[in-house]
């Protein structure tokens, strides 16, 4: 990166017009006076239950405060640690137009990017060509360009599907440059209002043919002969024999397409294409996608060496082709280059249905938080969508920590063909199972092992060592992804997060003290927010139930109407759902999405963060393991007709939605008692606070009532799981019962 460092030096020696700028969102004095006075709020609410605590009766006066008490604490945690967010807020602007005018594209630094897969059945061959050709499409010098596909399912049809997107792309980039189209993803382009013309139509054959190629294989489990159309294909495909599969197989390493050498049809060279499925034995540990980014990251270096990284996955496809030149325009800035790690793009997603049940856009993890981490020292990786200096993956700014061979040092210049044999051979041998045993990778260097959530974990350590990162959010998306269309796919992936989260939490890199240490109070605070989020199931639990088994009882347990810490619970509950809707509303969001957000925290509390965190436990006890599990992006008709219709799906029998038919069930019946006692018995002013509880969680559980009693299509509640969560019910208020009167 000479080249581009030399140009940008002497520009800023000249009157060069400012490539970006940054302004700190005036909503920031505001958030920091209410941080101040909603604190005080906590704390007289604290003061109230260790009163409460003190001046119990019983064991079960004793048992309800201590409950109140403890969660209260963890949702003071969560509300604390969220304020990190919301102390320095900035909003940034890049004129990308303004860099092509100063920076030549001979000194545009190399790019290497990086899609990750793992099972052809999970995430659609397809799916993976339009992301690969949405990238080899860039505006963007393409002799600088390689983009490296990780199969970590070792599947002969994703290479084939690679081969067939290959051969497309020679038409497709040309289609691309004459038309100047802004959507290069061939999906999202022939799904959009394009001007139908000849051309167009032809294009559109060529795509579809290929799908039909791709699905074939797919359905048939293999590359059969007839598919295969040269000696170089074949002899490609040898390498899948009987032994091979995809838990223990050797690397394959095909280079698809040659940036030095592969031109399109009107003559133009194409960026490399490289298929790599790294060596898998059933005795060698391999660090889910952290090791197939390590994996790629040292591959690329013998082969590319390129100085700027860019990670997707396989489902998040390029959304504007002069991306590239965006982040440019900060990678040029000499005043933030020493320091810059890395560029983060929000991600979004195409098929969000209108008013997003599952709450999938997480607007607050990809676009809300990190404005408020972007004020401090930038925001976290979200793992796809993320331009890396591949520098800050070698140790912090000032100390450069170096690989074992100087051919994956940062700084190697590699002056060998990428198809040449030394270069073959020691790419093959650096994506052996074993290469990284015994060495920094993963530690040290590369993307971070130690965590399910490789992302998070990667982007709190490189943020300890002493890199900055940005928050780019154009006005376009840079990148739109898939989304999860049934409850259980969207919950197990929450779960999966809640036991890399809790890795991190019991690590010695826990973020309220190694994070605060090293990276300062309020970043390790926003860290910390992060990683404890399994921990909201603790207060969400005791709020479902506690309140509502008291009612069930004619227990009251919270101020009346007419004492003044009612006012108390008032002001808590309004702030915060207040602040949350505004800062939605200010970010894009509308009230029904906002709506359905916070349902889904009161869901994924109940759900994924409680069997998160108890798969996590039982990993340690030795008596459960935890696996890697895939989101699936494959479409089912009916689910995706449910799914537009804003349908709930529970089809999947899952046991994480017995806690929500139980808090269902338990939560209708308070509220009915609850209403009995307050107008027939007239208790209304003293049973107000947990009527209204109850009521809450009847209204966001109407999804749940109507799977249970009104659908009988095949996404309604399995009768099996009504069934055993209302015994269970049945069970806990007998329990409860008993409890109170002992």
């Amino acid at each position: 990166m000479e080249s581009l460092r030399d140009c940008t030096t002497s520009s800023s020696t000249t009157s060069t017009p400012a490539f970006h700028t940054l302004r700190q969102a005036r909503r920031a004095a505001l958030n920091r006076v209410f941080a101040v006075v909603y604190s005080c709020a906590i704390l007289a609410l604290l003061y109230h239950h260790a009163l409460k605590l003190i001046h119990s009766t019983s064991l079960a006066s004793l048992f309800i405060s201590l409950s109140l008490f403890i969660s209260d604490i963890f949702l003071a945690f969560v509300w604390v640690t969220r304020q990190s967010f919301r102390m320095n807020p900035v909003y940034r602007s890049e004129f990308p137009e303004k860099l092509k005018e100063v920076v030549n594209e001979s000194d545009f630094p190399a790019l290497d990017v990086f899609i990750c897969t793992a099972d052809p059945y999970k995430e659609p061959p397809m799916s993976v060509v339009n992301t690969a050709l949405s990238v080899i499409a860039y505006e963007y010098p393409a002799e600088k360009v390689s983009v490296y596909i990780s199969d970590d399912g070792g599947s002969q049809m994703t290479l084939f599907a690679l081969m067939e997107a290959a051969k497309f792309a020679s038409h497709w980039l040309p289609f691309c440059r004459k038309n100047n189209l802004v959507d290069r993803s061939p999906d999202a382009y022939f799904a959009s209002n394009h001007t139908p013309c000849s051309e167009t139509e032809k294009i559109e054959i060529m795509y579809e043919s290929m799908k039909i190629k791709v699905d074939n294989v797919l359905e048939r489990g293999k590359v059969d002969d007839d598919y295969i159309t040269g000696e170089e294909e074949r002899t490609a495909f040898t390498k899948w024999t009987n032994g091979f599969t995809r838990q223990d197989h050797p690397p394959v390493i095909q280079v698809l397409l040659d940036n030095s050498k592969d031109k399109d049809i009107s003559g133009h060279l194409m960026p490399s294409l490289i298929y790599i499925s790294r060596e898998k034995s059933r005795t060698s540990p391999h660090h889910f996608k952290a090791g197939a980014l390590n994996a790629l990251v040292r591959v690329s270096a013998i082969m590319t060496n390129a100085p700027i990284i860019l990670t997707l996955d396989c489902d998040m496809y390029s959304n504007d082709p002069q991306i590239p030149i965006r982040v440019l325009c900060y990678i040029s800035d000499p005043k933030i280059q020493s320091t810059l790690g890395y560029i983060q793009f929000p991600q979004k997603f195409h098929g969000l249905n209108e008013n997003d049940i599952y709450a999938c856009e997480y607007k607050y993890l990809f676009i809300a938080n990190p404005v408020g981490m972007d004020g401090l020292s930038g925001p976290n990786y979200v793992g796809s969508g993320c331009f890396f200096r591949r520098r800050a993956l070698f140790g912090g700014p000032l100390t450069m920590i170096s690989p074992e061979i100087p051919e994956l040092n940062p700084r190697h210049v590699v002056d060998k063909h990428i198809q040449s044999q030394p270069i073959l051979e020691l790419a093959h041998k650096v994506a052996g199972c074993n290469y990284g045993n015994s060495t920094s990778w993963g530690y040290k260097i590369g993307f971070k092992y130690g965590s399910l959530v490789e992302d998070y974990f990667t982007g709190y350590r490189l943020n300890g060592e002493g890199w900055k990162a940005i928050f780019c959010n154009p006005k376009r998306p840079a990148f739109l992804g898939d989304v999860p269309i049934s409850l259980v796919d969207a919950l197990n992936q929450c779960r999966r997060w809640a036991i890399g989260l809790l890795e991190v939490v019991f690590s010695k890199y826990n973020p309220m003290i190694f994070g605060t240490r090293n990276i300062g109070l309020l970043m390790g605070l926003a860290y910390a927010h992060y990683s404890f989020w399994p921990s909201w199931s603790i207060p969400t639990t005791i709020y479902a139930f506690i309140p509502q088994l008291a009612l069930l009882n004619g227990v009251s347990i919270f101020p009346k109407v007419s004492e003044p810490w009612f006012y108390l619970y008032g002001f808590l509950f309004l702030g915060a759902y207040g602040q949350h809707l505004l800062e939605f509303v200010l970010e894009g969001g509308t009230i029904q999405r906002w709506w359905n957000d916070q349902r889904m925290w009161m869901i994924r509390g109940l759900s994924c963060f409680l069997f998160g965190s108890l798969e996590y436990l039982l990993k340690h006890l030795g008596i459960s393991t935890t696996g890697f599990n895939l989101t699936s992006k494959v479409v089912d008709d009916e689910q995706s007709k449910r799914y537009e219709q804003g349908v709930f799906d529970f089809g999947v029998p899952s046991p994480m939605f017995v806690p929500l038919v139980m808090a269902a069930v338990i939560n209708l019946a308070a509220l009915v008692r609850g209403l009995t006692e307050a107008f027939m018995g007239r208790k209304l002013e003293e049973l107000f606070v947990q009527v209204f509880i109850a009521g809450f969680v009847v209204v966001n559980s109407a999804p749940i009532y109507e799977a249970m009693v009104l659908r009988s299509d095949k996404g309604r509640m399995p009768t099996k799981t009504t069934s055993f969560s209302i015994f269970l019910a049945l069970a806990l208020y007998v329990l409860f019962s008993l409890t109170l009167r002992n």
